[in-house]
């Protein structure tokens, strides 16, 4: 079981995360949606896509774009279309 906390909040749990590069990307299903906000930052990876970022806010914090997701991946990428990845302090527990 993966579990994403910030500010003592858990912001997503799955036992059903995908590594990539050290990163575990939630299934949106496990997402606590209450507490993101969309971004409008996106950046590029050349395998797998256009990323877009959420901003998390917990009791009244902001984190800037500290999750980023893939929502039209490229082929190699394409099992992680709309999971949710963390950084920016996020701690992930697995």
């Amino acid at each position: 079981m993966a579990k994403a906390i910030w500010n003592n909040t858990v912001l997503a749990e799955s036992d059903q995360t995908i590594i990539i590069e050290g990163n575990h990307y939630f299934p949106p299903s496990t997402v606590n949606w209450d507490y993101f906000v969309k971004s409008e930052t996106h950046t590029t990876c050349p395998w797998k896509g256009e990323a877009s970022y959420y901003t998390i806010v917990v009791n009244g914090q902001s984190n800037p774009d500290a999750a980023w997701y893939y929502p039209n991946p490229k082929e190699a990428a394409r099992q992680i279309k709309d999971y949710v990845a963390f950084w920016r302090g996020v701690r992930v527990e697995a």
